[in-house]
């Protein structure tokens, strides 16, 4: 039996995700907080020990992936984990007003809106429809970096996950010169924040940037 003990500090939210993701890759999810006790629990209200930004890849379903129940994680997502005003809202208020102590940036492996972005920059490449465009700008600024660091202009001499990388750098980045709260919240220590990659055939996800005490 998983313990319902909810995580009360950075370092003590990331203990609980990476158990849990530990479970989902050996293959032996506890599936806790599912039942219908715990269902009614919450209907008065949640409060949640993290908050995961993530892409909106069907295959990255958040609770199953860290092998958690029902109001343990405040799930925001969309295509390529984009920052928008409405991203950074609900982030804010998953900060605020919910006391989450942790915000997980999840990417992963060969995502589509990155493979998006790239072949745009094809030759034989057909206009985007603007509101999926919007999500590919946001990408370009990793490309180009990958780029020049490869010291080519050719997109098909590049990698995907390492433009990937990249574009979580970029997210990260946005969020803490977009939102003064979550800096904040990071300075005083009561907020962690973990950029992370999620491999879509083992299952696991790996850390790559790290704000707060989470180590």
């Amino acid at each position: 039996m998983i313990s319902a003990h909810r995580a009360e500090t950075p370092r003590e939210a990331w203990e609980q995700l990476i158990l849990g993701n530990k479970r989902f890759i050996s293959g032996e999810p506890a599936h806790p907080r599912q039942d219908v006790d715990h269902r009614d629990e919450l209907a008065a209200g949640q409060r949640p020990f993290a908050t995961l930004f993530g892409c909106s890849d069907s295959r990255l379903s958040a609770e199953i992936i860290f092998d958690l129940g029902l109001g343990d994680l405040f799930v925001v997502r969309n295509a390529g984990q984009t920052i928008s005003q409405s991203v950074v809202g609900s982030l804010e208020y998953a900060v605020s007003n919910l006391g989450v102590h942790l915000i997980l940036v999840l990417a992963h492996d060969d995502c589509g809106a990155v493979r998006i972005a790239m072949d745009s920059r094809l030759d034989e490449a057909q206009p985007l429809p603007s509101n999926i465009r919007a999500i590919t700008d946001a990408i370009q600024p990793a490309i180009d970096r990958v780029l020049l660091a490869n010291a080519t202009s050719d997109i098909n001499e590049i990698f995907i996950d390492d433009v990937g990388k990249e574009h979580l750098r970029d997210t990260i980045s946005e969020l803490l010169s977009q939102s003064e709260l979550v800096g904040d919240a990071v300075a005083n220590g009561s907020l962690g924040i973990v950029g992370a990659t999620y491999n879509l055939r083992e299952g696991r996800v790996t850390p790559s940037i790290v704000f707060g005490d989470i180590d």
